[in-house]
């Protein structure tokens, strides 16, 4: 498995398929611990996020392995906080694009 920069320092990204048509993927993100994403939109898909491993904090709660988040397309989130490294299993329906 090939791990490249997130679009945030302290963020990989593992892409597991593409969806040529609609620019969509799905990606392994590893979290290092202690890293923080700060709020943002992704203006062209809705994601999908399944935490495999580690504790990742987003409003005051705690999400661990097993949580399901959605974040619909254009719709801010986060900050998202990994209390520990955190594996999550992601899917955004069109191109990953991100904008703060």
């Amino acid at each position: 498995m090939t791990w490249v920069p997130g679009p945030y320092p302290g963020v990989e990204l593992a892409i597991l398929e593409k969806d040529a048509a609609t620019g969509g993927v799905t990606v392994l993100r590893r979290f290092h611990a202690g890293v923080t994403v700060p709020a943002h939109t992704h203006p062209a898909a809705d994601e999908w996020v399944c935490v495999i491993s580690g504790e990742w904090v987003e409003d005051g709660q705690t999400f661990g392995p097993g949580s399901i988040l959605e974040a619909p397309r254009g719709v801010r989130h986060g900050p998202h906080h990994a209390r520990t490294e955190v594996l999550s299993l992601t899917r955004f329906n069109g191109p990953l694009t991100v904008s703060p």
